[in-house]
């Protein structure tokens, strides 16, 4: 039987999305937006791309929250974007009544499937639509570390003209800007970055990977990124339908690991067919364990700041 994932939100993340794992026919895809037309309109351009791809993968789109039924899992990337000058603590309140409604139609339609968190801000939504849906936390978890060190291991690959694939990079907490970008556990085809690069570019790359998703918004002007956001949820995928076995960076319930306890906050995890199969505890030192603390009390604020 072929797998199911259903996508929320039919919008640049969501719809690239839908585009990349009907490319890599790694499921069958239904994209679901409210705005009637959109999501159909969108699915079916994909959809008669598949040939061209080789893919088998089934992609439609509807209006109906009922198709999330069956979805191995479901992807929710529905909300308002940032916009120059917004923080994404700055969506908090008109992005939570949306989740928060979304959540409700998961677990009436989908009670059994796992449930990757786009939205931002995104520890905060992961963290209520667990509580919402009341789903166990292992099968509720947030798209951030991935993309973080995956903006790392970019600026890094062009400062010192390294193959992507021979970057190494890990970025913790929470997906905002008191991310934790961890040097120390950076490597440039094995060798440590502190060897590679001087203390001032090694900041400057810090800086940028925090200001990553700000930097492109104010290109942009009109809306955030969405090419690496998608690109982040099929890794994801991957390492839960077991197609890859890596050690990843997302937002995951933390319950006493490294000294935080019931926030939702990076930390590198093992992913497989029912959600967080492991949370992997480093060995950090007592600077990167306050950083990663102060970063996963931000979150817990912004938690604070909504009414259920």
């Amino acid at each position: 039987m072929r797998r199911k994932i259903a996508i929320i939100g039919a919008g640049n993340v969501g719809t690239t999305t839908a585009q990349l794992i009907a490319e890599r026919d790694l499921a069958d895809v239904v994209l679901i937006d409210i705005v009637e037309g959109i999501p159909q309109g969108k699915a079916l351009d994909i959809q008669e791309a598949c040939p061209l791809w080789n893919s088998e993968a089934k992609v439609w789109g509807t209006n109906d929250f009922r198709e999330i039924g069956d979805s191995d899992i479901v992807v929710v990337t529905a909300g308002l974007a940032r916009k120059p000058g917004m923080s994404r603590d700055d969506l908090l309140q008109a992005n939570a009544e949306i989740i928060k409604d979304i959540a409700v139609k998961i677990r009436e339609v989908n009670p059994e499937c796992i449930v990757i968190v786009v939205t931002n801000p995104m520890d905060a939504m992961t963290q209520i639509t667990q509580r919402v849906s009341e789903f166990p936390p292992e099968r509720v978890i947030g798209m951030g570390g991935v993309l973080d060190s995956s903006r790392m291991r970019t600026f890094i690959a062009l400062e010192t003209g390294s193959h992507p694939e021979d970057v190494r990079a890990l970025v913790l907490g929470g997906h905002g800007d008191l991310m934790v970008p961890l040097p120390r556990f950076t490597e440039v085809k094995g060798r440590p970055i502190t060897e590679v690069l001087d203390e001032e570019k090694i900041k400057k790359i810090v800086e940028r990977t925090r200001n990553g998703g700000a930097e492109i918004v104010g290109l942009l002007k009109t809306g955030s990124a969405y090419y690496a956001p998608a690109a982040s949820v099929v890794e994801m995928v991957e390492n839960i339908f077991e197609i890859k076995d890596e050690i990843i960076p997302c937002s995951v319930f933390l319950r006493g690991e490294y000294g935080i306890d019931g926030v939702y906050t990076g930390v590198p995890v093992r992913l497989y067919a029912q959600g967080v199969k492991e949370i992997v505890e480093l060995d950090l030192t007592e600077e990167e364990k306050k950083a990663l603390f102060e970063s996963s009390l931000a979150v817990k604020r912004l938690v604070e700041k909504i009414s259920l």
